[in-house]
């Protein structure tokens, strides 16, 4: 049995869970967010917690068990705090501003770079050269986040482009002089 899965799913004030047929609807101040339940895993839903058990003993129920009350987990983690995705750009003349609700990023191409974000993100630019995406949806907020990153990633050879914060990018020595 899963070690994650066997941890209940603590729901704090504010949040409500309620399960509608075989989806998990979670609502909080922050938003709403909703879960397919896979047909392998049961849930309980208990005042202040939600317990999440093996359909059967099966190595694939098993295995579903600690990933269903792990994205249980995120959704009420998501409405209670949300999430933060930090990006740096590096390089010279590289930078981001917003134009709207549109994100414009100048990466040393021709053109400008013109994204507009999903519903349910925010995209906030503390400096020239730092993005955050923020939401309510853990994989919305890193599928964005990898999405802007796509655009430049970092090269090995100066290290330009656009990467997590914190992100180490392993560099390469380039040409050697004979």
């Amino acid at each position: 049995m899963s070690r994650v899965g066997r941890l209940p799913v603590d729901i704090p004030e504010g949040i409500s869970v309620e399960k509608q047929g075989d989806v998990l609807v979670v609502s909080g101040q922050k938003g709403q967010l909703k879960q397919k339940i896979h047909p392998d895993v049961n849930l309980k839903i208990e005042p202040g917690r939600v317990i999440v058990e093996p359909a059967g003993d099966s190595g694939r129920q098993r295995s579903l068990h600690g990933l269903m009350r792990g994205l249980v987990n995120n959704m009420v983690v998501g409405l209670t705090e949300g999430y933060i995705r930090s990006l740096e750009i590096v390089g010279v003349g590289y930078r981001a501003e917003k134009k709207g609700n549109a994100l414009v990023l100048q990466l040393g191409f021709s053109h400008p770079i013109y994204f507009v974000p999903p519903e349910g993100i925010t995209i906030d630019l503390p400096a020239a050269t730092q993005i955050e995406v923020k939401g309510i949806d853990k994989h919305l907020v890193g599928q964005v986040a990898a999405k802007i990153r796509s655009f430049r990633p970092p090269e090995p050879y100066k290290g330009k482009g656009i990467r997590y914060a914190g992100e180490h990018v392993r560099r390469k020595a380039g040409k050697a002089t004979a």
